[in-house]
């Protein structure tokens, strides 16, 4: 039987998974398409809507109150504060009470493992008492076999920051003993199983370990490996044996937050009945009259065309290799959707090594309904969408806008794709 969808999503990350569920309430057949794991468990699970404009040195206290100073053709320009906030409803709904920070519109200052504070719309629920905004005094932990988080160096980086609380941070052994290439899950299933360590169990030594450490701090920060299945119950037990509260701070990856927040939109698109084929490659599409009517997978060397009445492109930018590059030009790979840049590769970039890039902002330029466009301003394909990294126009890492953009042009690509098929 010949696949064939209404929709089809190609890429899973978190615009593919919002642009899937976003077609599919509008009555879709919807299909997600993803190769290689998502991005997501390289990132930190915070949510970014807008920490900084182009021109500011300080973070934004409200996101929404830096949109104008944002560059023409920035995405979200395109979708409006409307798209913006309809993204971050459609993940409000996914997350539930896993996420703080729906009930204002105001930025959270979220500290991160190298001692920098994020402003963030959404962060989980495990990192609330993290906030630099509270005043409490705080106590980060490392450990020894763990180099990615210096708790020391990151408590200097929050003091130096000028936050209104003392600070310290200390290294200490964890309970139990691993290899010193231990993947940080392992960290997290000894407490999830809460294993015994010298007759008591491992969240009780954890905490006896760091007890003689506290000096008065009422909140203790620890890398996010508290548990995973039962991360909620680690932490209310930590902070029960420690008499102080307990939170994750954001890590690098591998990603524990990065990892949940992918279950739970692959929960999510279940629930909803999107159908989702992993590990295979989108290499290539069929068109019929102006329009894009199949999508080419690579399943272990067949080539197989899934039929589509619409597609979304969610592939990423530059990192996610959405977008390529090489010496003859910036290019789309899939559909070979028109990337403007400067012909000349070194203008791509600036002497400055923290300058603004022009390749920070690489990406296809869609046109008011998220479609693709060639140089002459008209759409590639009458039924493609674009969504999340590789929409062109906007420097995500610098205003800290990469998972706003990704929802909201997810959200609008995926409503097009659905109505459109």
């Amino acid at each position: 039987m010949p696949i064939s969808e209404d929709v089809v999503v190609v890429g899973g990350g978190v615009a593919g998974s919002v642009a899937a569920l976003a077609a599919a309430e509008t009555g879709a057949s919807v299909r997600v398409v993803t190769y290689k794991k998502s991005t997501l468990r390289h990132a930190s699970g915070l949510i970014d809507v807008l920490g900084y404009t182009p021109d500011g040195d300080a973070p934004l206290a409200d996101p929404f109150e830096g949109l104008d100073a944002l560059p023409e053709g920035h995405p979200y320009h395109i979708v409006g504060e409307e798209g913006i906030r309809e993204g971050l409803a459609t993940f409000d709904d996914v997350v539930g009470e896993e996420y703080l920070g729906a009930h204002t519109d105001a930025n959270a200052l979220v500290p991160t493992h190298g001692g920098a504070v994020k402003p963030s719309a959404r962060y989980p629920k495990a990192a609330a008492g993290g906030v630099a905004s509270d005043d409490r005094d705080m106590l980060l932990v490392g450990f020894e076999s763990m180099t990615d988080f210096e708790a020391s160096l990151a408590a200097d980086h929050l003091d130096a920051a000028g936050v209104p609380f003392e600070v310290s941070g200390v290294t200490i052994e964890f309970p139990r003993s691993f290899r010193a290439d231990a993947k940080l899950t392992r960290f997290a299933k000894a407490l999830d199983t809460d294993e015994e360590v010298g007759g008591r169990g491992t969240r009780e030594a954890l905490a006896s370990a760091v007890e003689p450490h506290l000096d008065g701090a009422e909140r203790v920060g620890f890398p996010s490996l508290l548990g995973d299945d039962h991360r909620h119950e680690v932490r209310a037990d930590m902070e029960a044996y420690l008499g102080a509260e307990v939170f994750e701070v954001p890590m690098g990856p591998p990603s524990l937050p990065g990892l949940r927040l992918e279950d739970l939109l692959f929960d999510a698109l279940d629930e909803a009945g999107v159908r989702i084929s992993s590990g295979n490659k989108a290499v290539g599409y069929e068109t019929d009259d102006g329009e894009i009517s199949a999508v080419v997978v690579d399943r272990k060397g067949r080539e197989v065309p899934y039929h589509a009445g619409a597609v979304v492109l969610a592939t990423g930018g530059l990192v996610g290799k959405g977008i390529t590059s090489s010496r003859e030009g910036i290019r789309e790979p899939l559909f070979d959707c028109y990337v403007p840049h400067p012909d000349d590769r070194y203008d791509w970039f600036v002497e400055d090594a923290f300058g603004d890039h022009p390749f920070t902002s690489f990406g296809v330029s869609p046109d008011d309904r998220l479609r693709p466009t060639r140089p002459d301003g008209h759409a590639e394909f009458e039924n493609l969408f674009a969504a999340g990294g590789v929409v062109g126009g906007a420097n995500v890492a610098a205003e800290k806008s990469a998972s706003g953009v990704s929802l909201a042009t997810g959200v609008v690509a995926g409503r097009e794709a659905g109505e459109s098929a």
